[in-house]
Order: structure tokens, then C-alpha cells, then sequence
């Protein structure tokens, strides 16, 4: 898609197995069949975004990798499909300037690093959170071993760029903290001329949230302010100049808040 002079492409790592539970212990599956189906089970994907900008290449997370992680209450992540679709899209690893992170959760930085610890992306900066960096780099929180040294090794320091504001990341890439899901989440809000889309990571999983608005996360660090966080996203989307993803979305299709007495999502 076009957001006036910017590309955005879209690419799939694999697929995120969901259940009720991850939304909530009492969510019923049955109030949203066209999530759950007829099996109590949602396949939402993994999504990265594609950003060309000028001659900078951003790709917006980065999958699991070439992984398979199982979660509790029969839920699984299943990635390894990033690459093929980078190459789908004529570009090689090394072609990606930048990588931006919306958050160090498994499924969006399994490809920044090999098992050996290497950079995939070998000629890319990589921005994330700051506050994700001292909870998942150097604090206690869930990281692949190799991953945490990729993010530790002085040689790749020179790479790397906590975020800790809203900051430029190339032209007419901005990140904004956003946060709730994790510490240092961001989303990135992509405008050129009067459009704008947001990445929103994983601050929305689904839309369903915008009718549902006590389910949550089973991974937010901080339910009540993710709560926020969302709400302040979806006033965002009432405006008719700007559309929104997040890497779950089904499909990774755009839409907006049409705003009312009764809001709703229109794609």
C-alpha cells in the first residue's frame, strides 16, 4: 500500500495459534466466531511490515525466526517464513537499513540474530524501546540466549539504538512510546503528505479489543496502562486521514475507527 510517497508492504513470519485465554481467563469464544471459528482457535500471524522511504529500507519487527515455541493453554507460535517473503518482495537481508523493534518479545526479534549471535541484517541499525532493553537485554525478562548475546556483544553496539521518546527513524518514520504491552513498546506512525498509517505492534492485538475493551493481553506487562495505551490508539484512528495494523491483526489488514454513539472498526 501507498501512503503517499511511502511504500508499505506487508510480510507474514508465521502464525500465532490463539486462544480464548490469551484475551482473558472468562473471554467466551462464542461472542466472536469470525475470530475463534468452530474450534475455539484464532490463527492470527506474525506480521513485519516493509517501509521504503527515500533510499532507506525499514523492516518493522522481526518474527520468531526459524523457531516453533509453544505457550500455555494449548497456544503456539510457529515462524521461519520472513526471509522467503523478504526475497518474494526482491530484497535481500543485506538491502534493510534499519530494523525498528516495536518490542523485544520472541516473535518480533527472532530474526535479528543467527544462533552464532551474527546479525542477520548485517548492514542495519535496529531501534527498540529502551525500557524493553533493560527488561529483556540486561534484566530478568524471557530472551533466546542468542539473541541476548547478539544485543550484549560490544562489537554490535555501534548498531544499536534504545529509544526512549518519540524519535525520528528515517523520513516520515516516527516511533512513539507506547507503552503497557512491555515496558519500552512503541508504535510507529508512517505520514507522508496529509496520510498516515500506524504499526501498532502489539498494543492492539485484534480489533476485537475496540468492542472489547477488558480484554487484554496474557503477556502485558501492565494491564491498565495497556488499557490506556489502546484507547488513546483508537482515538487516534478516528481521524479519516489515518489507518492501523498490528502484527496480529488477521490478515494484516488496515483499518480505522469510525467514530459514534457505538464505534467500529471499518476496513
Amino acid at each position: 500500500m501507498q501512503i503517499g510517497d511511502v511504500r508499505l508492504d506487508l510480510v507474514a513470519d508465521g502464525t500465532f495459534v490463539a486462544r480464548p485465554r490469551y484475551f482473558g481467563e472468562d473471554v467466551p469464544p462464542e461472542t466472536h466466531p469470525e475470530l475463534f471459528g468452530r474450534h475455539q482457535t484464532a490463527f492470527l500471524p506474525i506480521g513485519c511490515f516493509l517501509v521504503r522511504t527515500g533510499d532507506r529500507l525499514v523492516l518493522v519487527d522481526a518474527g520468531l525466526g526459524p523457531e516453533q515455541q509453544d505457550l500455555p493453554h494449548g497456544m503456539h507460535l510457529v515462524g521461519g517464513q520472513l526471509l522467503t517473503g523478504l526475497r518474494a518482495l526482491g530484497v535481500a537481508t543485506g538491502d534493510i537499513t534499519d530494523v525498528v523493534c516495536s518490542h523485544l518479545h520472541a516473535d518480533h526479534v527472532g530474526w535479528l540474530f543467527d544462533r552464532d549471535a551474527r546479525p542477520v541484517f548485517r548492514n542495519a541499525t535496529v531501534w527498540y524501546g529502551a525500557a524493553d532493553g533493560d527488561r529483556f537485554v540486561t534484566g530478568p525478562g524471557s530472551m533466546a540466549a542468542h539473541i541476548r548475546e547478539g544485543f550484549r556483544d560490544p562489537a554490535h553496539a555501534s548498531r544499536l539504538r534504545p529509544i526512549d521518546r518519540d524519535t525520528t527513524v528515517a523520513p516520515g518514520i516516527t516511533a512513539l512510546p507506547a507503552p503497557g504491552h512491555t515496558p519500552g513498546h512503541l508504535c510507529l506512525v508512517i505520514s507522508s503528505g496529509q496520510r498516515r498509517a500506524l504499526l501498532l505492534g502489539d498494543a492492539v492485538t485484534c480489533p476485537v479489543q475496540l468492542d472489547e475493551s477488558t480484554w487484554h493481553s496474557m503477556s502485558d506487562v501492565d494491564p491498565a496502562l495497556a488499557a490506556r495505551t489502546r484507547e488513546r490508539l483508537w482515538r487516534e484512528l478516528e481521524d479519516g486521514n489515518t489507518v492501523g495494523a498490528g502484527a496480529h491483526f488477521p490478515e494484516l489488514q488496515f483499518g480505522r475507527v469510525l467514530a459514534g454513539t457505538a464505534r467500529r472498526w471499518l476496513t
